[in-house]
């Protein structure tokens, strides 16, 4: 197997974390497509980069996430003691049924299609205060300024987070993510990990007293007082969904609209059609998502002996990446030049918010705020442009695809 390992040089095929792939990743996906679709890393998982592969993998029940055993087989017995490690390994995100289904029947609610749609007004205010807040100023960093602001605001409101406490919020860090990158943590990683879960544990276990005492119309409150068929979530549950849901709710977003820009404004004849053509803004969302994923990587694990994924057996309890990002553009599924962006593209169903029982909860509500947030943005400030379209400083993150800032002048 190792002559598969490296490509025609010294270079590893899949090395997520380093600046060239962070940078582009893609180049890197097209050679694993080509030359090794179900790669090995040194690590010991499989990787699956083509279309085909990656959307059976996440909808076949013999996969499934098993994130005790597989956190303490590439870390060790003891790994679950560390309280970031624990905290996820209660979410919905790492979960099987039966726990996933009871987990996620109490949340699904709050994120009805109607639900969500009724947000619509809300978007828009808290689009247009952005925009007010810096319009005189001539300039802006779009990530921090703007595409941070509008999903931070709005899951604040749905878990019913005061006012008061928000600016914390607002001036948060999005580090605490690298768990989810398939190249293990090191022991300060963990630590500083372990530090930011608890004070995050801390706070919300605040909130929850808040709406044991005083609720209010907000997911924390249906969560603290929610009974599904008898069944609670326990303290440690609540506090790690509402969690994931703060993280879940703000990130992936914050990515689609900062790299949706960003693609945009490096090409600037999609740019010039789609303010000619505000009506294809809908269709163009679904292609920014194919194009520059928020999310490019989700795992799984077999729960049995699968003989053939790719031409290739993956044992019992090995561990499969997929590669959103590069199924995204696997010419076998987009063959009229998948690398390139179309806002006019036909039949683009991207894998960006996963599949299966862990297709992502919010997708409706993140795909409505990067449409009106786009929108707006190009209708309010038709002549922004952005600063360094060439080289735009990207998060040192791997499965969470996004950039630090992004300065913006008009």
């Amino acid at each position: 197997m190792n002559e598969h390992v490296h490509g025609a040089g010294a270079d590893p095929l899949f090395n997520p974390l380093s600046p060239d792939f962070i940078r582009d990743p893609y180049p890197h996906y097209d050679r694993l497509r080509a030359i090794y679709p179900i790669h090995v890393t040194p690590f010991g998982q499989f990787v699956a980069s083509r279309h085909a592969d990656v959307s059976l993998v996440m909808r076949d029940k013999r996969f499934g996430k098993d994130f005790v055993e597989r956190s303490k087989r590439r870390y060790s017995d003891r790994i679950m003691d560390e309280p970031v490690f624990r905290n996820l390994g209660h979410t919905m995100l790492q979960a099987d049924p039966p726990d996933h289904t009871r987990l996620r029947g109490l949340v699904v609610k709050a994120f009805t299609a109607r639900r969500v749609e009724d947000m619509r007004p809300r978007i828009q205010e808290v689009v247009d205060q952005a925009i007010d807040a810096v319009i005189e100023r001539g300039q802006m960093d779009l990530i921090g300024d703007f595409a941070f602001r509008l999903p931070v605001t709005i899951i604040c409101d749905m878990l019913g987070i005061p006012e008061e406490h928000r600016e914390g919020f607002h001036k948060g860090s999005s580090d605490g993510v690298r768990i989810l990158d398939p190249v293990p943590m090191t022991p300060d990683e963990i630590k500083q990990g372990n530090a930011r879960n608890l004070m995050a544990q801390m706070y919300f276990q605040q909130l929850f007293e808040l709406r044991r005492r005083n609720p209010g119309d907000d997911l924390t409150t249906q969560l603290v007082l929610a009974e599904e068929d008898g069944d609670k979530l326990t303290n440690e549950e609540l506090t790690a969904n509402i969690m994931l849901l703060f993280v879940a709710g703000h990130e992936t977003t914050v990515n689609l609209i900062g790299n949706g820009l960003l693609a945009l404004h490096r090409n600037p004849d999609q740019l010039a059609l789609l303010k000619a053509r505000p009506e294809l803004m809908t269709n163009a969302i679904e292609e920014f998502l194919r194009y520059d994923s928020s999310v490019q990587m989700t795992g799984r694990v077999a729960l049995e002996d699968i003989d053939d994924l790719g031409g290739v057996k993956i044992p019992k309890g090995e561990t499969v990446l997929c590669l959103l990002g590069s199924a995204n553009r696997d010419p076998a599924v987009y063959p009229d030049r998948p690398d390139r962006l179309d806002v006019t593209r036909q039949n683009v169903k991207p894998l960006s918010f996963g599949g299966g029982i862990h297709f992502c909860l919010g997708a409706q509500l993140a795909r409505i705020e990067a449409e009106i947030a786009i929108a707006t943005l190009l209708r309010r400030l038709p002549d922004l442009r952005i600063d360094d379209v060439a080289n735009p400083e990207w998060r040192p993150t791997f499965v969470l695809r996004g950039l630090k800032r992004l300065p913006a002048s008009w």
